[in-house]
């Protein structure tokens, strides 16, 4: 019988990436997520039992561990709200008090390196909750393997897209002095690696679990990091001159604005960088030996990183979670719902081209495409959203050419998608309400095309009214522009 694993986290980065590691080992794999819809377009969804469940609702977690041997608990917050660090304990509480009562054998967790020898009160708060949860994880009585990484080199990675921005953007930086600190980076290939050989290492290996520290062979500065990059990018020397002033607050609005990745998620990457991450010694090798070419060094990691970018074969992305305050708040589907007002710009369009045709143009919106109409309107909502602390327009696409379900667009996220019909974006820019673009695309019984386009506004409160009202005298450059272009692609023009 084949040994059984139970994913959470199968939404984000890392998670996304293992559970194809785990089949091709040979695991039975099911996945918990509060939306298992989301899973549906991965390519091996297909393959896995996806259930619907919360760690914060400590009800939904028995079924979903009933025959589980190992679990991989891949759960973290970005979030910085009041009170986060005892959520994610009580989270981490609810899923082992689950995993015991349903007699399951051991649990992999991946958690934050920390530095040797500071003290809790001095780690930045995401770090000390990592190791919190690590605790309380292991307090279970479940053998349990918690895997320290520093930072993670790989396509898609917001270390990674930190990295590769602030370094092809800028070719001379003014920069914190944190990129003198010590850092041990890993390519993320071998932590999958790592994951898999922790769950499939026997019991006697293992024992009661244990704390390993996980590196790759190089140990750099954040400022070597960069150069080496740019040395394996083929880029110019680049010229990094620290300086004492910046903050780990203004650091992450100065990566913020280079960066796609926005100062909310920036924040907890820069206060990690404070204090030296380095393997405090390399016993993982005894539980998971090294592979026989050895470990995947720093340069390498970013060729493959850079090799999977180009070849636009990027699996995951930092943006497969959802990002900090974002709403998740689903389309109010009744069409006189009594939530309140529901602003509506509605645009229709009748067009001799193949409905395959038309839906090409949809599903390949955003990202270099961009939103088929004023440029330079979406660009200046992508900058005000920036200063405001939101995330702009810089996510871009994962691939250049299909979407998912889940995925991310510049600053919105596919909400629902019927391939080669229906096409919904759920906004995730600072907004004063809930916003939603839709798009369908309709074969007519005279054998034409129906375009179909609506974007809609939940308004909180009177400052959402007001936005609402001061943004309509453009909706018919933006959104009236968006039909007449994306239908000129369509048609090849």
């Amino acid at each position: 019988m084949k040994p059984s694993a139970l994913v959470t986290g199968a939404t984000g980065y890392i998670g996304g990436r293992l559970v194809p590691e785990l089949l091709t080992a040979g695991f039975d794999v099911r996945c918990l997520a509060r939306d298992p819809d989301r899973l549906r377009d991965h390519a091996w969804a297909d393959r896995v039992r996806r259930v619907r469940g919360d760690v914060l609702a400590p009800e939904t977690l028995k079924p979903a561990l009933e025959g589980i041997d190992v679990a991989f608990y891949l759960i973290h917050s970005l979030t910085t709200g009041p009170g986060f660090e005892r959520t994610e304990e009580t989270a981490a509480r609810n899923f082992a008090a689950a995993a015991r009562e349903a007699g399951v054998s051991r649990i992999v967790y991946l958690g934050g390196m920390a530095p040797e020898g500071t003290p809790a009160a001095e780690l930045s708060p995401h770090l000390r909750s990592r190791l919190r949860v690590g605790r309380a994880l292991r307090a279970s009585g479940i053998p349990t393997v918690e895997l320290r990484a520093a930072v993670v080199i790989g396509s898609g990675s917001a270390s990674f897209e930190m990295l590769r921005y602030l370094t092809e953007r800028l070719p001379v930086m003014v920069t914190p002095k944190w990129v003198g600190t010590r850092i041990q980076p890993i390519a993320v290939r071998d932590v999958l690696r790592y994951l898999v050989g922790s769950a499939a290492a026997p019991d006697d290996a293992v024992g009661s679990g244990g704390v390993f520290d996980i590196g790759g062979p190089d140990v750099l500065t954040y400022r070597q990091m960069m150069l080496r990059y740019a040395r394996v990018a083929g880029l110019p020397r680049r010229w990094i001159l620290p300086v004492p002033v910046l903050t780990p607050g203004l650091s992450s609005h100065w990566v913020g604005a280079v960066t796609p990745v926005p100062a909310s998620i920036a924040r907890p990457l820069v206060e990690s960088l404070r204090h030296e991450v380095v393997c405090a010694d390399h016993r993982i090798a005894e539980l998971v030996p090294d592979p026989p070419r050895g470990l995947i060094g720093f340069d390498e990691a970013v060729r493959l990183a850079r090799a999977r970018v180009q070849e636009a074969t990027v699996a995951t992305r930092w943006s497969s979670a959802s990002v900090p305050g974002a709403p998740s708040d689903p389309l109010p589907t009744d069409p006189e719902w009594a939530g309140g007002s529901l602003y509506r710009d509605v645009r229709e369009a009748e067009v001799d081209i193949a409905p395959e045709r038309v839906w090409r143009a949809v599903e390949a919106i955003g990202g270099q495409t961009g939103w088929y109409s004023f440029p330079l309107a979406w660009a200046v909502r992508g900058w005000l959203d920036r200063m405001v602390g939101g995330i702009g327009l810089r996510r871009g696409r994962r691939d250049p050419h299909t979407l998912r379900l889940g995925d991310t667009l510049d600053f919105w996220r596919v909400e629902a998608l019927e391939r080669g019909r229906l096409l919904r974006l759920r906004a995730e820019m600072k907004l004063p309400g809930l916003a939603w673009l839709e798009m369908r695309v309709e074969a007519t019984p005279e054998g034409r095309t129906r375009y179909c386009q609506r974007a809609l506004f939940f308004p909180h409160g009177l400052f959402g009214h007001l936005y609402w009202w001061s943004v309509a005298p453009f909706h018919a450059v933006v959104f009236g522009g968006m039909v007449r272009n994306l239908l000129r692609a369509a048609r090849g023009d």
